[in-house]
């Protein structure tokens, strides 16, 4: 993380009412949830996307009642890739300063818990590369990270026998390595695992990944990375306003990098459900 002394006096510029900081995981979340339970009307996360997920989290279904705002400061800062932010903290700053916000989407995902997220959920084989994705490697590789994680993760790439129902009638029953439900575009850094999805639009963007031989498995990952691996027969992809998931192995999940919990599992949106604060137009 950049300097942290650094960024709480250029935060004073926001004169906050409370400055919390955080030590351990989950406390972001429990910051978050005691500021909707005393009724301030915005908040502001300085951090990553999994200290975004923990704010997130923390408002919960009352997310309708805050004005979110992000000083992108993580590893990754995918969901801030996403909705344009700038890169500096002072711009960010400025930003939040000016008061511009857009309503988008929040998604719900239901399964051993409920968890909430704005940008990407992914199960199987990237459910396995976060088990992999420890903070020391965080910090250790940065960005290279994810590549690490998943090179230590593919020997267990397995295919799920797994159900897909994407609520309009509509069901799939598929040998999947890989499934991805997105609101954002990006994971991993900037790859833009969802290359046309929209936070504001009111829809998931579902990926089905098929389990193939190595050489096509890594053909399709090149495509990953250019963000045209959407054409072709490569991977099925879909739009809905709610899907439910069931595996056999059961496949664990994360959301915006954490993780969240096993199939079977159900994800909805809720429709533009916060205020946002985005890059100026």
């Amino acid at each position: 993380m950049k300097d942290l002394e650094a960024v709480l006096k250029q935060i004073k510029r926001l004169r906050p009412s409370v400055v919390q900081v955080t030590k351990d995981a989950g406390a972001a979340e429990k910051f978050a949830r005691a500021a909707v339970r005393d009724r301030y009307e915005e908040i502001i996360a300085a951090g990553g996307d999994g200290t975004l997920n923990e704010v997130v989290n923390g408002i919960g279904r009352r997310s309708s009642e805050i004005r979110l705002g992000l000083i992108p400061l993580g590893t990754g800062n995918d969901f801030a890739r996403c909705v344009e932010l700038p890169a500096t903290v002072e711009e960010n700053i400025d930003l939040i300063l000016s008061g511009k916000a857009k309503e988008i989407d929040v998604v719900r995902a239901q399964s051993d818990v409920t968890r909430y997220f704005v940008n990407v959920s992914a199960g199987g084989f990237s459910g396995l590369v976060d088990e992999k994705l420890t903070p020391e490697l965080k910090r250790t590789w940065g960005p290279l990270a994810y590549v690490r994680s998943a090179a230590a993760a593919f020997p267990q790439l397995r295919a799920y026998r797994t159900t897909v129902d994407f609520g309009n009638g509509e069901k799939v029953h598929v040998d999947l390595c890989n499934v991805v439900v997105a609101n954002g575009r990006f994971v991993a850094s900037g790859l833009p695992i969802a290359p046309n999805a929209d936070p504001s639009d009111g829809l998931l963007d579902v990926l089905l990944i098929p389990r193939r031989p190595g050489p096509e498995m890594a053909i399709l990952a090149a495509k990953i990375l250019l963000g045209n691996h959407l054409t072709g027969d490569a991977v099925t992809f879909r739009r809905a306003t709610r899907v439910s998931i069931r595996s056999r192995p059961r496949m664990c999940f994360n959301a915006d990098g954490e993780l969240i919990g096993n199939a079977p599992i159900v994800f909805e949106v809720m429709p533009r459900a916060l205020q946002f604060v985005v890059a100026k137009k």
